[in-house]
């Protein structure tokens, strides 16, 4: 048998039999029963992708509900519902629901409140011009939805909330009671990086930003390289753009002190998606955001009082259980049958594109191993040996 045949063959037999003995490895973990509850109220499309990335963590650490069944991206949450085919643009809600909040509390274990940002019309209908505003269709943090987290709370029981459950659309009375619930207070800024700020390269940039910047500043929009937009809820927007104001493209994360004697998390990672401006008087801080401008980025940012570092990951220091995320930290493109393979995060260098704006990056580094250690460190108090 010629040499070159022996090592394809050699080539495909490992192909087959590493990912076959990953995914028995994986199939004979014990399963560890935790109800979690997740919300997630921005689901315009089948993809789920404000809370899959966290539904393929709850498979791949065989976390099951306790009827033993694994928990299902497609399923197992509350708010939209989008119903195939989706061509025919019918939805369904499966709102927390006022009567059933006492039954629901003492039934979960976790509540992750994964977005509630919602569903607007031009995300639903195709054909409509998705760069502009539109109506809200469904969406906001709900009366319910703060009794429950509060319920929950007072019961010591795990809690995980993020962007953007304070912002718009949001009562700003819900907004208030979550606030000094969680200890956080939301500046009313909100972030994102954008790969580019060349409308002509991207036609999909948001159009009402390039109309708010030429009202605000009466100037045209010429920016061309990527960079950080920042807005205020009173239409406020700020323009940070590489290498003309920022050091960096996009915001790091830093792992504070109390993050790393607590959590093994790298030391830094860059963050390229939304995020928001919180403050806290006594949550321990995990992690900070931090932006990194040059001189005259920093003379804008004290223009208008903005810190250059600000908290990302926030942890309660006392008995109730609770963490806030001030980023889209959820919302990550990850395939969902990986997570049947034990130890596919060591070729998670597979999966990672080497671009300042990959947010598979963050997932790898950051996101997964951030909760995979919440959600143990919780289990096992839980449930002590």
């Amino acid at each position: 048998m010629k040499k070159p045949l022996i090592v394809t063959i050699v080539i495909l037999i490992i192909l087959l039999i590493v990912p076959a003995i990953s995914f028995f490895k994986w199939s004979f973990q014990p399963k560890r029963p935790l109800e979690v509850m997740i919300l997630d109220k921005t689901v315009p499309t089948l993809e789920r992708d404000k809370h899959r990335s966290l539904s393929w963590i709850l498979t791949h650490d065989k976390y099951v509900k306790l009827n033993k069944r694994k928990y299902s991206y497609t399923k197992d949450y509350f708010g939209f519902f989008p119903l195939k085919p989706l061509r025919n643009k019918e939805w369904d809600t499966d709102p927390i629901r006022l009567g059933e909040i006492l039954n629901m509390a003492d039934s979960f274990d976790v509540a992750y409140f994964a977005d509630t940002y919602g569903v607007y019309f031009n995300d639903w209908y195709v054909g409509v011009n998705t760069s502009n505003r539109s109506r809200l269709i469904y969406g906001g943090l709900s009366n319910s939805d703060f009794l429950f987290m509060k319920e929950m709370y007072d019961r010591n029981k795990l809690v995980i909330a993020e962007y953007n459950i304070l912002a718009y659309p949001t009562d700003p009375l819900y907004r208030l009671r979550t606030e000094e619930l969680l200890d956080i207070h939301w500046t009313e800024w909100t972030g994102c990086y954008f790969e580019t700020l060349d409308t002509l390269a991207d036609p999909s940039f948001p159009k009402w930003i390039v109309s708010q910047y030429r009202t605000q500043y009466r100037k045209d929009w010429n920016f061309t390289k990527s960079g950080i937009i920042l807005f205020k809820s009173n239409n406020q927007i700020v323009v940070l753009e590489n290498e003309t104001h920022l050091e960096f493209e996009t915001p790091f994360i830093y792992t504070t002190n109390h993050g790393e004697e607590n959590f093994d998390l790298p030391y830094k990672v860059p963050y390229p998606y939304w995020f928001e401006i919180v403050e806290t008087e006594n949550n321990d801080v995990v992690a900070n955001f931090k932006i990194q401008t040059n001189e005259v980025g920093d003379s804008i940012l004290q223009n208008y009082f903005l810190p250059e570092t600000f908290p990302a990951v926030l942890q309660s220091p006392g008995q109730s259980p609770y963490f806030y995320f001030a980023g889209d930290f959820a919302d990550n493109p990850v395939f969902i049958k990986t997570a049947y393979f034990k130890g596919i995060e060591k070729l998670k260098w597979l999966f990672i594109r080497e671009k300042p704006g990959s947010r598979t990056g963050f997932y790898w580094d950051y996101y997964r191993p951030l909760m995979t250690q919440i959600l143990d460190q919780y289990y096992s108090a839980k449930n002590p040996e």
